[in-house]
């Protein structure tokens, strides 16, 4: 079987685009960036553990590398050179709207000989929201942007009844704004759920977070 790597951001549409595709492919590793000290995923500001203890769930080899911001396409670059090393030759992410997100990652797979996957490229974000609910995945919202979403919205699970509230006020069904960050704790390829806590909230850039511990 095709051997693939999984751009793992530790939210709702990772996990998607991997179980969209993992009867298509024989996974192998998770590749996730993190800040520059390696406290904090780049994408989702998770702590290292609730990462890894959702890889490790995943059954799946763990390729992480720190970068900035300013440096983040060659830290990839990196994390792709390990993955073909293990005898990756594509790589599945989970991009839905926007075309340089999209053009992003076609590029730094191309670079390095791979081929890159969108399984959830241009579905309705409306439709994919519930396709995530009906294959039993559960996930919490644990970043908000202030603009669009108050404070109430953190600790939330992904449900039905909040689907219609975020469109009420004009947000993307799966955050493509940028409105709101989630992260798994449940679904069909994890060996078991993950319990997180909270261990209070953060404001960066105008957005609010919460700190996630693994709870027993």
């Amino acid at each position: 079987m095709i051997k693939a790597a999984i751009s793992w951001s530790g939210g709702k549409d990772s996990c998607a685009a991997f179980h969209r595709t993992r009867g298509d492919f024989e996974f192998l590793c998770a590749i996730t960036m993190f800040n520059g000290d390696g406290t904090r995923s780049r994408s989702h500001g998770l702590r290292p553990e609730v990462v890894a203890a959702q890889v490790e769930r995943l059954g799946l080899h763990p390729i992480t590398e720190r970068c900035e911001w300013s440096n983040y396409d060659v830290a990839f670059d990196r994390a792709l050179t390990k993955a073909s090393r293990l005898g990756v030759t594509h790589v599945v992410f989970g991009d839905i709207l926007f075309d340089e997100h999209k053009a992003w990652a076609e590029r730094l797979a191309t670079g390095r000989g791979l081929i890159a996957v969108e399984p959830l490229w241009h579905q309705s974000t409306a439709t994919l929201y519930r396709d995530f609910l009906n294959m039993g995945a559960r996930a919490r919202i644990v970043t908000v942007r202030a603009s669009e979403l108050d404070e109430s919205f953190l600790g939330r699970e992904l449900d039905e009844a909040l689907l219609p509230e975020l469109i009420a006020r004009g947000v993307d069904p799966c955050g493509e704004g940028g409105e709101y960050h989630t992260v798994v704790t449940a679904c069909p390829a994890f060996s078991s759920n993950i319990k997180v806590r909270a261990n209070g909230r953060a404001v960066v850039s105008g957005c609010v977070s919460e700190d996630l511990l693994l709870a027993e």
